[in-house]
């Protein structure tokens, strides 16, 4: 499994359409309010140019890519942190997701009711965080409670703590969402048991129309001025567009991306964003049996990269032999590389790069 990104956003701004163009999955995606009221599932393969010339190289049997796993989660509505709509049921459902794809309507359809009868991005990002924010507030506001009596009465811990509560607290009392605040690695650990939504990877996706995507006349900038001040990225889709997109494989689908001026479909733009949005990295195993890509954190080491292919890996691992896809590419051919000295063998403290070919030895 690469990753879970949940689809969120208000009623009837795209979410289901983006979804089912990007898992084939066939869901409802009618025009009126909480037609997706369980989360549905899609587990798409993510696209890797570099895996398709290992494959073209090693013609293995099987090609196995990473893969995305997209929940789409129910529209939220003002109120939703109060209960309001089916409100507290989807938030929960946010807490489940490693990161967020926050869908923003930018196209206008008079076919298609807007749950504010007006096309106004600023508006509905300012809507969703609100309800997301609150939702926070009342989480630290009890756990702020329970750590200022510890601290009262000499907890140590408790007192090393107070300060960071504090801190996020107010933020939120503010309108701020957590993850637009400076915080360490450590501090975030410290509030992992908060569950916090707005501390999530966040990106925000423009769902545009076909001829605002040819023509760029949409409100781009609204949605990255807010963006910035979260420090999220923003991609641009037409769920439109990727419905088609879907629709096509190899070379037609190329020719249709370039005629439009993209270089990759939505799908692809939302997988890799998602990737650096979680400090993702991308290795490989190639052989005749099967070449296939697998996802790790960066900063993994050699013995529990090798555990996400198979614990027992992990448990017996002894070497890894590396080279990387850089050098399979300018020898074409893996035993021009190891005979040209770029295979290396590495121990249990190499840390796994992006792009890496490896070959693990174990004992079981």
């Amino acid at each position: 499994m690469g990753f879970q990104c949940g689809i969120v956003g208000l009623p009837n701004v795209g979410k289901s359409t983006i979804f089912n163009a990007m898992t084939a999955a066939g869901v409802a995606a009618e025009n009126y309010p909480f037609c997706t009221i369980e989360p549905n599932v899609g587990i798409v393969p993510l696209r890797d140019p570099r895996l398709d010339n290992i494959a073209r190289i090693f013609k293995p049997k099987k090609v196995t890519p990473t893969v995305v796993e997209f929940v789409d989660i129910a529209g939220l509505v003002k109120g939703a942190s109060q209960g309001e709509g089916l409100g507290n049921q989807f938030l929960g459902h946010i807490r489940n997701v490693n990161a967020v794809a926050h869908v923003v309507r930018c196209f206008e359809d008079p076919d298609v009711v807007h749950v504010h009868e007006v096309i106004d991005p600023r508006q509905d990002i300012e809507i969703i965080n609100t309800e997301l924010i609150l939702a926070d507030l009342d989480s630290v506001q009890k756990r702020l409670e329970k750590v200022d009596k510890m601290a009262r009465v000499g907890d140590k811990e408790a007192k090393e703590r107070l300060p960071l509560y504090e801190r996020v607290h107010k933020a939120l009392n503010e309108g701020h969402t957590v993850r637009s605040l400076d915080l360490s690695d450590e501090e975030r650990g410290q509030l992992a048991d908060c569950f916090l939504l707005t501390i999530k990877p966040t990106l925000y996706v423009a769902n545009v129309s076909e001829e605002q995507l040819k023509s760029g006349h949409f409100p781009l900038q609204v949605i990255r001025e807010m963006a910035q001040k979260e420090k999220v990225p923003v991609i641009v889709i037409s769920g439109k567009i990727e419905s088609e997109i879907a629709l096509l494989e190899g070379k037609e689908r190329q020719v249709f991306l370039e005629d439009l001026g993209l270089k990759e479909s939505g799908l692809d733009q939302l997988g890799h964003a998602g990737y650096r949005l979680l400090n993702l990295i991308t290795f490989f195993t190639a052989g005749e049996p099967e070449a296939r890509a697998w996802t790790v954190t960066r900063g993994t080491k050699a013995p529990q990269a090798a555990g996400v292919i198979h614990s027992d890996f992990e448990k017996g691992f002894i070497k890894a032999e590396v080279y990387h896809y850089e050098d399979l590419m300018e020898f074409n051919d893996p035993h021009k590389a190891q005979a040209a000295g770029r295979l290396r063998l590495e121990g249990k403290d190499y840390v796994i790069q992006d792009g890496d070919i490896v070959y693990f030895r174990f004992n079981i």
